[in-house]
This record gives C-alpha cells, structure tokens and sequence, in this order.
C-alpha cells in the first residue's frame, strides 16, 4: 500500500493555494469546499470541445459551435416587459454574423471585451431570436490580432457556478491543485491490485478530470477517469462495510439457547399459521438468537407481510431465556402504533410490557425503577429508550424499526445499554437486492417475500377533485356491504399557509354532510396516547365506520374488514408513504381499494408517482422508481443510513461500480496484512467519512 496514503497537505484550507483569497475561500466553502481534497473532488460538470472551429455562416440553430469572429458593434439593452437590463454584441465573419446577448453581467468587463474590432474565441449553443441567430451567455475569450485560436483551441472543463468567480479562474486553481498537490493524491488500492483490474492510477485519474487534453466527445458511456474516482469512493465505502461486519463476527454476544413456556404458549394461541416466508425467517433469527455471536440482521418486507409477529416471536424467544427486550421506533407515534400491536398479545401469556415515552409524567421514575429492576421485560419507545437515566437489567435483545431513520450512534448507545445484545433491525421500504447489499452490506439480511394467504389485491385509481363525488359514492358502497373506510388528510387543523383539507375540519363535514347515516371516527398525532388506543379500538371493533386521520395511520393497525382508503391531497406524499398508507388495507378476505385524490395542480413528478401507484402495488417496483424520482439519499435518509454522500458516485446509475468495488474491498481485506488493515482502517474512518461509519463504535 503506498505510503502517502493518507497526506496532510490534502487536508490544508482551500486558502493555501495560489489565487485562493479569503473572498474566494469563502464562496468555495458556501459549495461545501473547504479542503485541498475538497477542489479536486470539485469535478467537472460538462466539457466544451474547443478544437473544432466553425465558420458563422455553416453553423446552425440548436448546435452548440465554436468560432473565431470579430466584434462589429455593442450595445447596452433593457427589456420593459422583463424590467431587466441586458447587454448585446454583434461579431461577424468573412460568412457572416450573430449576435451575443447577457441577462447577467459586468458592465465594463463587457465593454472592453467586445470594444470594436476585438477578436474573440467563442463557444456556446445556437439559438435564434425572431430572424438572426444568438449565443446567450457564451464562453468567451480575447485573441491577439492574429486570427490563430492558439492555446484557446483545446478542451476545456466547465465546472459548477462559484458566486465571484468565473470559470477561467477557476481552470486555473484547478490546474494548480493538480500540478502542485498531484504526489500527494493516494489510493486506497494497493498497486499490485490496481495492476490486476486495469485501473488508472486515482492521480492521473484526477489530472485528466481537471485538465482534459486527451479528451474525447463520447456516447452515453461514463468518463473512465470518472469512473476511477467513482470506484475509489465505493471501494472505501465497502471496506468500512467489510471491516464493520468482520469485526462484529470476531464478538461474543448472548446464547438464547432454549425455546420455553412463554413461547410455546404465544405460538399455540397465535390464531393462524405463519407463511413460509416468515418461518424461514423465524429459523434464521433463531439459528442467529441461538449462536453465540451477536445477531446483527435486518428484516426486510412489504407492508402487510408480517414482519412484527417475527419480531414478537424473537422477543419471546429472549424473555424465556431471562432477558429483557427493547423495541425502538423512529416517531412517538410509530412507537405507540407498536406498543398497541404487541402489548396485548404479551399481557395474554403474562409477559410485561411499556411504553416509555416523553410524557410519562410522575409515572416515570417508576417504571425507570421497573425496568432497573428487570419486572418489565419488554420496553418499546423512540430514543427515550436509549437516554441516559434508562438502565436495564439485562437487555437481550434491540429492535429497532425503520432502522434506516436511525444514526449508528443511537443505534450504539442502544446496544451499550446490555452485554452484546442481539439486534434485529426492521424496514417495510423494500431495497433491490443488489442496492440492499450496498445499503446494508454489513447486516445478515432475512427477506419476507410472500404475503399471508387469504390477503386480497388492492386496485388502486386517481380521482380528481371533480370526481370526488364518485370516490364517496365508493365508500358508501364498502360500508354499506358491511366494511369499512380511512380517509386520509395531510393536516391536523387548518394552516395558514396552506389550502390543503385537515381532518379536524373534514372529520365534523363528513359526518354531517357527506355520510349522516354512518359513524365517523377522528384519528391524528397531537391525541393522547390513551385517546388513540381507544378510537383504534372502537374501529377495530366495528364501532366507527369511517376513520378520517392523518398519516399517523401509516403503520401499525390491522383492521382485516377495511376495504377501502381515500388518501387526501395525494400529490404532496412520496412514493412509498403512499404504498405504505395503502397497506392499511386488503388485510382481509375481501376485495380491496386505494382511492388517490389529487389536486389539479400537480407537478409532473408528482403524476407519475400517482400513475406508478395505479399500474403496481409491487413494493419492489415502487421502491426502484421511488429512488429514480428521489434518490436513495432522499428515500433513506443519507446519514442515517449509513451511506455516504458520494462526492462523485450516483448509486443508481453506478451499481455495476459498486458490485465491483465490493469484490475489490473483498480481496483488499483478504491480502491486507494486520499492519495494513489498521492503516486501511484510519483512512477510512478519518480521511473520508468522518465518524460516521466507525464500526468499533456502531451496532
């Protein structure tokens, strides 16, 4: 492994290189770039191809050209209907002229650039305004009298805008950092195998980004320097996710060993058989539970394919061999969803449980005293489970939903808590499988890919607020036929700032004007947690017809006899809290419907979530086309989930890197003498992702 893995000079301010002031420092780190290392991850955005030179007279409108041409008047302009100033010149050649116009610009720099008779090198798109054609805001430059294009006629990158400083300055830092810091630039892939996979060295992958002489015009295919740099991003990521998973192997953690009373009794009162699926995935929690090294798996499935009663079943398996189990949601209202499923199928078989949250009040010390004493068994909460003046007894077992939402750092604040407890980790935001193992390449992965039997199809339609009538005509067909309806809004109460429909409001109208004859139920956030048990309960009983709520109905409840959800102002929800909401419904043995009612001014994006749900209810689909509109930062929560903010990589679009960074990252481990591994380790805990993925320090 090189020896200049890990330079200091890659760490010095922005403000050490040449032409780097403090203005020009500040509006560099304005873009997030601080560092010497930070400028030569301050890649291209584009390339103008300047070798080519192009007569006026041949060039045509939508190309983007470049020419040799010399100025034959300018004027200042301005645009009464716009209210806006602008600035035009008129350059010719011996085939004819265009004209130059800027929208934003400096006066005088403009003036003496385009003074009478100057000639300029000029690069730019052709467009046309009324008869003549134009460039707007092209790449410009002064030639000497000569009409030779010179030094001019070559590639040039075009980076992203830096307020106060234009490209040809920024051309000449970047050029600086390359020529200057280029020994110190470092990969994290020793030579040896750098040679074996026919990779460019990460140095003269960086010098031909910054200063592109070689350059080509290419079809869709990537940048091959870029792809370098890609790949030494992805390799270092999977070196973390190796090291992490290598280390937690090495621990020793809890030996459930034995299968007692407790969960004898929960299986024989289950009232109906676990799907194939899930008992695969209770055999391999199991075969995890009963190992002596820590449980450290994620448990993926769709909405509705009964991912808690797996967990239930773990939790049991830890209470009958002595321990104490915590189950962590990311929200106070996702923790009593929980807390409401589980705790009465626990206090059947005399099982113990809370929920610790925020506003317990006087009781709190109490039940602190409880669980420090270890007389409750089950403890289910948000991050109060994990604070400070929270001791267990003897904590087993951490499971931890939408585990995604969750920091590494909560999650080992969490498992400090007992002696290596397990920790299952569940999401119903279902991943590809090739992205899953990018995402959670460090965890065991158990899949729940089958629904219950007797689960109906949800067909799912977009009405708009002119056919709302049709939607509430559906409605009181289901209900009138004996089933039930939610109607979902984004709001609890009116808002000021916005003219979207709130359930408090809508709960009192619809029950007056729209559905006199049936009982409606309301249902959001901001009710007590004793007020909320109460309505699910009634309208799990039977008792409410029509439950209007909030999204608080996300997860959670399972009413089989629900057949039908209206979901308000559907443009302004996410893909997949969309698919999320819908699978409140078709739990039962009947016909199912997912009503979308949207707004007329909806954005693009937004139809074609609305269509994607129409034409799918496939959870696996909707997550891919989720990230396409999204991102998987955005759809997981960057951080949180433990992936990096690429600087260079796109994890869509460069999944083929990632498959093969993660081979690389394999072999990198398997040849890394014990020397080398702690040194690969402070790189990439240090040099590239911070604290953020210590994997001494994470569940």
């Amino acid at each position: 492994m090189e020896k200049k893995n890990e330079p200091d000079a890659l760490k010095m301010p922005v403000s050490s290189i040449k032409g780097i002031g403090p203005k020009i420092a500040s509006s560099l780190g304005k873009k997030g770039v601080k560092t010497v290392e930070d400028l030569l991850y301050f890649l291209p955005v584009r390339y103008i191809d300047r070798r080519r030179i192009s007569h006026i007279g041949e060039v045509e409108e939508g190309q983007r050209v470049n020419f040799i041409a010399r100025v034959v008047r300018y004027r200042s302009l301005f645009y009464r209907h716009a209210r806006k100033k602008g600035f035009e010149a008129v350059v010719g050649d011996e085939t004819g002229q265009i004209s130059l116009k800027w929208f934003q610009w400096f006066p005088q720099y403009l003036k003496n650039v385009c003074r009478k008779g100057n000639i300029l090198f000029l690069s730019g798109e052709v467009t046309r305004f009324g008869a003549m054609l134009q460039m707007v805001h092209p790449d410009i430059a002064i030639l000497d009298e000569e009409p030779d294009a010179g030094e001019y006629a070559k590639v040039v990158p075009i980076y992203s805008e830096v307020e106060g400083i234009k490209q040809g300055a920024l051309r000449k830092i970047m050029a600086c950092v390359v020529t200057e810091c280029g020994e110190h630039i470092g990969s994290i892939i020793p030579a040896g195998i750098e040679a074996s996979e026919g990779l460019d060295t990460l140095r003269s992958s960086f010098a031909s980004l910054h200063l592109p002489d070689g350059y080509r015009e290419g079809g869709k295919e990537r940048n091959p320097f870029l792809e370098r740099i890609i790949l030494e991003e992805y390799v270092t990521f999977q070196s973390s996710l190796l090291m992490r998973k290598k280390e937690a192997a090495s621990e020793k953690g809890i030996r459930f060993s034995s299968v007692g009373l407790y969960c004898s009794r929960f299986l024989k009162d289950l009232g109906f058989k676990l799907t194939a699926a899930q008992q695969r995935v209770v055999a391999e929690i199991e075969g995890d539970m009963a190992s002596d090294r820590p449980m450290n798996r994620l448990l993926q499935g769709d909405v509705g394919s009964g991912k808690t009663v797996c967990a239930v079943i773990a939790a049991i398996r830890a209470v009958d061999n002595g321990h104490q189990v915590a189950f962590m949601a990311p929200t106070e209202i996702l923790a009593e969803q929980h807390y409401l499923t589980i705790h009465k199928a626990l206090e059947k078989i005399n099982i113990p449980a809370v929920l610790l949250r925020g506003s317990l009040g006087r009781e709190r010390n109490s039940v602190l005293e409880k669980i420090a004493e270890g007389e409750i068994t089950v403890v289910v909460g948000t991050h109060a489970v994990i604070q400070q003046d929270v001791e267990f007894k003897n904590l087993g077992l951490a499971i931890i939903d939408e585990q995604h939402r969750f920091g590494v750092l909560q999650r080992k604040l969490l498992k400090d808590k007992g002696l290596m407890p397990d920790v299952l980790m569940m999401t119903a935001t279902p991943i590809p499988r090739t992205l899953s193992m990018v995402v959670y390449g460090d965890l065991d992965v158990s899949l729940i890919d089958e629904m219950p039997k007797g689960r109906q199809g949800i067909r799912t339609k977009v009405y708009t607020e002119k056919t709302r009538d049709n939607a509430y005509r559906m409605v009181g067909e289901q209900i009138r036929d004996g089933r039930q309806a939610y109607i979902v809004y984004p709001l609890v109460e009116e808002s000021e700032k916005m003219e979207l429909l709130n359930a408090t409001e809508m709960a009192d109208h619809l029950q007056k004007a729209v559905f006199p004859l049936f009982r409606v139920g309301l249902l959001h956030g901001r009710m007590k947690a004793e007020e909320k048990e109460a309505v699910m309960l009634r309208f799990k009983d039977k008792e409410i017809d029509i439950l209007v709520c909030t999204t608080v109905i996300e997860v959670g409840i399972d009413v089989p006899n629900a057949t039908v959800i209206v979901i308000e102002h559907a443009e302004r929800f996410g893909l997949s809290q969309l698919h999320q909401l819908r699978g409140r419904v078709g739990r039962g043995v009947h016909p199912s419907q997912c009503i979308l009612i949207a707004g007329e001014k909806k954005t693009g994006a937004a139809s074609k979530r609305l269509k994607i749900m129409e034409e799918t209810t496939d959870g696996f689909r909707i997550a891919e086309e989720d990230m396409k509109i999204r991102g998987v930062g955005d759809m997981l929560g960057v951080r949180q989930s433990g992936i990096p903010k690429f600087r260079a990589g796109d994890i869509i679009r460069d999944m083929d890197i990632m498959l093969r960074a993660r081979k690389i990252a394999g072999t990198l481990l398997d040849q890394a003498q014990e020397e080398d591994l702690k040194r690969l380790s402070d790189i990439v805990l240090t040099r590239w992702w911070g604290t953020d993925l210590n994997f001494s320090d994470v569940a």
